[in-house]
């Protein structure tokens, strides 16, 4: 006899599956259809909900996010439509709805940040939003209840918080260039006029919404990783100096390293992170070993340890001086030491100690030779 237990588990197992079929595909709002109200706490510490805006006569509400390049293209004009229209009492909200944990490294190649509710508190401040900034990523409710296809994501609503508009802010991605066709800010302007939305309903283009069924997705990129083949190959100062000169079409990031070195140790997985993150960019990483040439066979196995699959060097000698003069004069020999080199030689930022991610990060996104955009 089919117990009761098993019938439970069964039904149990029908939800969970079921919540990550819907997860994947859940309907996007129709026109019309009244706005599912929310409860969601803002960067600024306070939560908001749809009374939070009773005073507008319309509500915008975008689903963005950090890292994804058509929604960083966006930010200026959202920011735009929200002090356009500031004066007419129009209410402008986002909602980051992306999982954090289902980002996988290797999306994160536009972007210094990602999608975590303190990571919004840093793009929010770095890009001055002059609106409310929410966080949905823990449970996606508000996600599921709206349904965006993409990000960014505009819905905009009348007074009674009725859908008039969904879909694209505008048709051009890049922010350099003119729209043809201003939908979002075309419906708006209709409803202040007291008009019917021309086009209510468009596509959109961006980044697709990050559900937590892509969890998944993450593991098996770091599964994937253990995979790849990592080496140490000996390297004199005259190579070195070539190293330095960048003669790649690529911007290099290099540290320079040592096992014995326990910040070296500390910091090298950051390293490894803007590897994964970057490296299918114009962008490469090196790391030099300090460590002496006979302790060549250690350094390699704390590089296997850490899936360290990009270039790895270990100095052919054992006269740190040489080493010091080869990658920087004026470095004064204090491990770890960190380079970031543009094509044809040029250091854009050299560092003595300890990095701080976050800034290596931004100087790489927003190197002319990698950037925000497609």
């Amino acid at each position: 006899m089919y117990s009761r237990y098993n019938l439970l588990i069964t039904l149990l197992l029908l939800f969970v599956f079921g919540n990550q079929a819907i997860a994947q595909h859940p309907e996007t709002l129709k026109t019309g259809s009244a706005a599912p109200d929310f409860n969601l706490k803002g960067i600024d510490g306070k939560n908001y909900t749809l009374k939070s805006f009773a005073a507008n006569p319309i509500l915008a509400i975008v689903f963005s996010c950090n890292h994804c390049p058509t929604a960083q293209a966006y930010e200026e004009r959202i920011k735009k439509l929200a002090s356009d229209f500031k004066t007419q009492k129009v209410g402008l909200v986002v909602i980051s709805s992306n999982d954090p944990n289902a980002i996988r490294l290797d999306e994160l190649g536009y972007t210094d940040l990602s999608d975590t509710y303190e990571e919004m508190k840093i793009r929010a401040k770095d890009l001055n939003f002059n609106f409310p900034y929410l966080y949905d990523g823990d449970t996606q409710k508000t996600a599921l209840a709206y349904g965006p296809v993409a990000t960014p994501h505009i819905f905009i609503f009348d007074k009674e918080r009725k859908l008039q508009y969904n879909g694209r802010i505008d048709d051009v991605e890049k922010p350099t260039k003119t729209p043809n066709n201003s939908d979002a800010r075309k419906a708006i302007e209709e409803l202040l006029a007291g008009k019917p939305v021309t086009n209510p309903t468009t596509k959109t283009f961006g980044c697709s919404m990050k559900w937590m069924d892509k969890e998944q997705g993450v593991e098996k990129e770091k599964a994937a990783w253990a995979k790849e083949l990592v080496t140490l190959e000996t390297i004199d100062d005259a190579g070195l100096k070539e190293l330095i000169a960048n003669k790649s079409d690529k911007l290099r990031l290099i540290n320079v390293w040592a096992t014995w070195c326990g910040p070296c140790v500390t910091e090298f997985p950051d390293f490894m992170q803007m590897q994964h993150m970057y490296r299918g960019r114009d962008f490469e990483f090196v790391s030099i070993s300090a460590d002496s040439p006979d302790k060549k066979d250690k350094a390699l196995k704390f590089l296997r340890g850490k899936f360290a699959s990009n270039k790895n060097y270990i100095f052919n000698v054992d006269d740190k001086y040489k080493l010091i003069e080869a990658v920087d004069p004026k470095w004064q020999g204090a491990l770890p030491y960190t380079l970031l080199v543009e094509p044809g030689g040029k250091i854009v930022y050299a560092g003595q100690g300890p990095i701080n991610p976050h800034k290596i990060k931004k100087l790489i996104v927003e190197n002319k030779y990698v950037g925000r955009y497609y």
